[in-house]
Parts: C-alpha cells; structure tokens; sequence
C-alpha cells in the first residue's frame, strides 16, 4: 500500500480521523525499516496536504485495526490528555493458545522495552510500570493436530479491553498468563505459529483493535468507532467455527 486513496477511512472531520490499518503497516517511518517504505502518517500528509497530522496513541506495525489521529495541535492533545486520565477504551480481539478462563483481569506491571538502536542512551533497568488488562473469552476451538505431546490443538478467541497502554502491553500479558497469541514472533510460540501458517495459510499476527470510544476534542461528544476484522481474518475465523461474537464491518456511533 502507497497511495493515500486507497486509505480505509472509518471516520473524518475537520479535528478528527480515524483509519482501518491493515497489518504490516507502519504507523511513521521507523529505523527498522528502509527508507521509503509505506507508513500511515506519511500517506495521511498526502490525503491532507499542507497539514500536520498527530498521532496521539500507536499500533504494532503487525496489528490490524482501528487507530486516531488528529488534525490540530489542539485536537491532538486534548486527546493524548483522554488517554493519560484513562478515558479511551479500546477493545482487541485476539487468537490465543489453549482456553483462558472465561474472564479475567491481567495486573501484572511490566518493565518498559528498551529499543537501544531508536534511543541508546536510555536505561534499560527502568523500574516496572503499572499494566492492567481486562479479557473475554468468546469461542474455542480444538484441531485434531498434534502439537509436541499433545494430540490435538487448542485456541481460543478472545476479547481484550486494556486498561492501561504499555509498549506490546496485550502480548506480553497473554504470554504472561500461557496463552500466548498466535502469530506472535516475539512472544508467542514457535509451534502453534508454524501449525497456522502451514495447515490453515495465516501468515499474520492475530491481534486485532476492532473498537475506540472516546469524547471528540472539539464537540465533547462521545464517539464509539468499529471495524471488522478484515476479509483474510473473517475467513480464517469461518473455518475454525467462529462466525459469531466478532464485529464484521465499520460503524461509527454517538454517545
């Protein structure tokens, strides 16, 4: 993806856009990729030419999903200033290992990620910062495949509310809790990521933001944005069973 046209835009006013990022997309430009390579603040300068466009919160370059932005100084930090008083809810879906509970609550501190290329002069022994995640599960599924001594596999789909936005926050609190997400290079596991890719042909991280409510900078009003899962997801999600309890496409409602 490189031109700004083919953007999935959920929402825009004068304030306020909100976009469909598909994964793989950076967010801004990165060192951890070459010069040139596609991001979403790049191709939303192209959408609004001779604007400043303000990222106030972030995706993982491989999460799908809902994300706002704001067209003004203004607009940008009357919302970074909903998130540091906890005011924005995001909701998540996610595909993980084995069955979780079929609720629960995840408080469980996490130590900031040091990233020694992007800013190698910062302390990599910071103290653990509060990380709390709300989660549902919403269906399970089990594969007659066998996945080291177990004879058959087991995942689950479930619903992720974070309370708090940590760096990587809703992966590492799945890993913490052993039902790691599937895809996940990083934290997941290496065998239920293979056993995607190879019998089911899902080659992504199965991590999803597919809901933000918030209050409008300008209007005060209150604002509830969905989107789907997308099509690759939704047809992953037919063939494990799942064709309920998810969202499947876009709506924007007022509080």
């Amino acid at each position: 993806m490189t031109d700004a046209t083919e953007l999935d835009v959920l929402y825009e006013d004068d304030s306020i856009v909100a976009v469909n990022k598909p994964a793989g997309l950076l967010v801004h430009p990165s060192w951890i990729a070459p010069a040139r390579t596609p991001n979403l603040v790049s191709m939303l300068k192209q959408r609004y030419p001779g604007e400043t466009v303000h990222t106030v919160h972030r995706l993982d370059r491989a999460t799908s999903g809902v994300i706002l932005f704001a067209r003004s100084k203004a607009a940008g930090q009357h919302l970074q200033q909903q998130f540091m008083e906890r005011k924005v809810n995001k909701t998540y879906l996610c595909v993980v290992r084995g069955w979780p509970d079929e609720s629960g609550l995840i408080d469980y501190a996490l130590k900031p990620i040091h990233d020694k290329y992007a800013d190698p002069l910062a302390n990599p022994d910071k103290e653990p910062k509060e990380a709390v995640s709300e989660y549902r599960r919403l269906a399970t599924v089990s594969l007659p495949i066998a996945v080291g001594r177990y004879p058959e596999a087991r995942y689950a789909l479930v619903e992720v509310k974070p309370h708090t936005g940590r760096k990587h926050q809703i992966r590492r609190h799945m890993k913490h809790i052993l039902h790691p997400i599937v895809g996940d290079t990083k934290h997941g596991e290496g065998r239920h990521n293979r056993l995607f890719r190879e019998h089911l042909n899902s080659h992504r991280l199965l991590l999803m933001a597919v809901a933000i409510e918030f209050e409008h900078p300008v209007t005060g009003q209150k604002f509830n944005i969905e989107t789907g899962v997308g099509a690759e997801v939704e047809a992953l999600f037919k063939r494990l069973g799942w064709e309920q309890g998810y969202p499947v496409s876009s709506r924007v409602s007022l509080g």
